[in-house]
């Protein structure tokens, strides 16, 4: 068994997330428009017919915006919790909203999607793991500081989305007000570089084969410094920064590997 996963948007700008298999598949987030995210799919051959589900880790704009139009025009259920929903002032139709309990797996088709709680400055914020058997892909972004139930759920992915947001030092050397810094730093804002390298280097699985770089900010760090201290401790782990522009190929994840099959008609 394999998951198809990619990037369709990684950032401050907008968050969206596909993981699926040949038949069925989800959103994590839809946090860019309806048009730019079937415009980004189409190019790496993906359709929304597949689509089955939008899963919202919280209210803040980059991971909602998108989820009226794109759950209206597609039908599509949005699986949130009942606080998220009334903080992002989300206007959807009853019928199409379904909540969620931390723990408790949701299946869609041969997908298993589960939530668990993490430190991030929303109401109810939740990371995802998503399962096709023994296949397990992570989906860990908007995260103030590594928690039992990352680590947890982070030793049992065989690729994941990581949040590495922000230089140490760029972040303190910027041009952010302090309130702002501390904010990004203090516990329930984002994950720095060096605090997911420590996640990777101290909890990595060994059957984990990819890592996608996630939520990078655009002010407070760099892609390729980014990039070049996680190349450093990879260990055969191919790592590549999802860009906060543009989507990233579509990997082909299974038990023992993956594959970048970028460019290939998929056809879903």
């Amino acid at each position: 068994m394999s998951l198809f996963i990619t990037s369709l948007n990684s950032g401050s700008n907008g968050n969206c997330y596909y993981i699926g298999n040949e038949q069925d598949a989800v959103l994590i987030d839809a946090g860019i428009s309806c048009r730019e995210t079937e415009k980004r799919m189409k190019r790496l051959g993906l359709s929304m017919q597949k689509v089955r589900a939008i899963f919202v880790s919280h209210e803040h704009s980059d991971h909602i915006r998108g989820i009226p139009v794109l759950s209206k025009k597609f039908n599509l259920p949005v699986y949130i919790t009942g606080e998220t929903m009334r903080s992002g002032g989300l206007s959807l139709p009853s019928e199409r909203v379904i909540s969620f309990d931390p723990y408790a797996p949701i299946v869609v088709g041969e997908l298993k999607i589960t939530a668990f709680p993490k430190f991030h400055d929303a109401i109810e914020p939740h990371s995802f793991i998503v399962q096709n058997h023994e296949v397990n892909i992570g989906i860990f972004t908007d995260i103030g500081a590594p928690c039992d139930h990352l680590i947890q759920h982070f030793k049992m992915c065989h690729a994941a989305f990581l949040e590495a947001n922000y230089d140490e030092a760029m972040l303190e050397n910027g041009r952010y007000p302090y309130f702002l810094k501390n904010r990004i730093r203090g516990g329930k804002g984002h994950l720095s570089n060096r605090q997911a390298l420590e996640l990777f280097q101290a909890h990595r699985p060994a059957h984990m084969s990819l890592l996608l770089l996630s939520h990078l900010s655009k002010d407070n760090n760099d892609p390729q410094l980014a990039q070049s201290m996680f190349n450093e401790h990879a260990n055969g782990v191919k790592v590549m920064v999802a860009s906060r522009y543009e989507e990233s190929p579509v990997f082909k994840v299974h038990t023992t590997g993956c594959q970048n099959i970028h460019e290939i008609p998929l056809l879903f």
